[in-house]
């Protein structure tokens, strides 16, 4: 799917918008009566909060197993049509089907080779497993690795890209689709790391399941480099802990990028890579969802990755995000918005929409209400429930029994130190969304650097 650039300007009135009702959301209440400031946010954090707890603690509520491993993806309840594989005897197993693993590789010569290695190694018969990498127009020497990697590993194939081919990730990943035969696809970054057994376990079940796709949960592989990476640590685990909830409650789980096993006749149907996106695997997610493709998240085996290791790096992997998680919604609005979604998936839509995006902007608006008038804030109630929902995320899932590194400890400073480091969101998506209003967008698919062994230590 080629980059539109009408597109991006559609995208630019509907963040207009979206930055004038959010400002108004923030600043109206300023100029009510005193004792009536307080209620829309005190509504809003009461509809919410509840939604938002009840999905956060749905595994323990239920009765189940709070882990949906590879052993529990449908939560007890397969889709219609699909049964789980029989236990205890009966009809062996149906034989493994064949994998390819895709990595869209640009500037990567510190990590790709430890990737391919890695792959070498997992427990998956070899006949059926093939490696693709996508040298993106790298200027470093991924290339001279590859090709002293490709003729020691047989199953590895490189595929390569002009420097101003376009498309950015999703260009890379459409170049390695058209080659494809295999029913499964897992898309990986250059640094993931992955359990030798991923494979094994994973696919059988998404396989029994049947899911169009299968989210790992990412977990930082330098946690303990520096505080941020401790704080990234946490934030992965919350966001797996909200997806599992959300998957268990019949809302949306969405990819995130590395560690994505996508059943291949399921991405086609949804339309491949949306080259017009900074952010592949939230477009993705959506399109898959209109498609009614059905999407599972794993908690144990996960994939690991590093964690950016400086502000500066975060800060501009953070406004990426944000800008991708909005242009999804701004794109797919009719469809979303459209019969073809039930109500429950539109409520767990709109409640995360709301405490994600609109929430942070309402903040700065009423922040800046607050200073005009000479008044208190009026949005605390509201932030509240979404820095309270955070924290019992965080503690929830850092609780847990899982696989990979070590999860961070919970005590009083890593749980405050998560949470505060949350409130990067409220500066990044105001910034983004505002940035998004006002100024021409180009296109531009930013890279995180990936620094192999070094991130460890730096």
């Amino acid at each position: 799917m080629a980059a539109d650039a009408s597109a991006t300007d559609r995208r630019r009135g509907k963040s207009a918008l979206f930055v004038l009702v959010c400002g108004c959301a923030g600043l109206g209440p300023h100029w009510l009566d005193p004792g009536l400031r307080l209620l829309p946010a005190i509504a809003m954090a009461l509809f919410l909060g509840g939604y938002s707890i009840r999905t956060v603690l749905a595994p323990a509520l239920s009765g189940l197993r709070p882990a949906l491993d590879c052993h529990q993806l449908a939560a007890g309840k397969p889709p219609a049509g699909h049964a789980p594989a029989a236990e205890g005897g009966g009809a062996p197993p149906p034989p493994l089907p064949a994998v390819d693993v895709v990595v869209a590789a640009r500037d990567e010569q510190a990590v790709i080779g430890r990737l391919v290695e890695r792959i070498a190694a997992l427990h998956y018969p070899p006949q059926l497993l093939r490696l693709w990498v996508v040298d993106d127009g790298s200027s470093d020497r991924t290339p001279q690795v590859l090709a002293e990697l490709q003729a020691r590993h047989g199953f590895l194939q490189v595929l390569r890209r002009e420097p101003d081919a376009g498309g950015g990730k999703s260009g890379a990943l459409n170049l390695a689709l058209s080659q494809l035969r295999a029913p499964w696809m897992l898309v990986l970054d250059a640094d993931a790391d992955l359990q030798p057994d991923t494979l094994e376990r994973l696919i059988p079940q998404a396989e029994a399941g049947g899911w169009g796709a299968v989210q790992l949960r990412k977990a930082v592989a330098n946690p303990e480099a520096n505080w941020l990476t401790r704080a990234q640590a946490m934030e992965m685990v919350l966001d797996a802990v909200v997806q599992e909830g959300r998957l268990m409650q019949g809302g949306v789980v969405e990819l995130r990028g590395n560690g994505e096993l996508l059943r291949r006749a399921s991405l086609l149907s949804a339309g491949g890579f949306n080259e017009a996106t900074v952010t592949d695997d939230l477009d993705l997610s959506i399109r898959l969802l209109l498609d009614r493709q059905l999407v599972a998240i794993s908690w144990d085996p996960p994939v690991r990755e590093e964690a950016v290791l400086s502000l500066q790096a975060l800060w501009r992997q953070r406004q990426r995000w944000a800008e991708g998680g909005l242009q999804r919604f701004f794109d797919y609005a009719p469809g979303l918005l459209s019969p073809r979604l039930g109500a429950r998936l539109k409520l767990d839509l709109a409640s995360f929409f709301l405490l994600q995006y609109v929430l942070p902007v309402m903040a700065a608006a009423d922040l800046l209400g607050a200073a005009i008038t000479r008044t208190l804030p009026t949005i605390w109630p509201l932030s509240f429930v979404a820095f309270g929902l955070s924290g019992v995320s965080i503690v929830v899932g850092c609780r847990r029994s899982s696989e990979g590194p070590p999860l961070p400890a919970m005590g009083p400073l890593n749980l405050a130190l998560g949470i505060l480091y949350l409130g990067h969101w409220f500066l990044v998506i105001p910034w983004t969304t505002l940035r998004m209003a006002l100024l021409p967008k180009r296109l531009v698919w930013a890279k995180t650097l990936h620094l192999g062994e070094d991130a460890a230590t730096a």
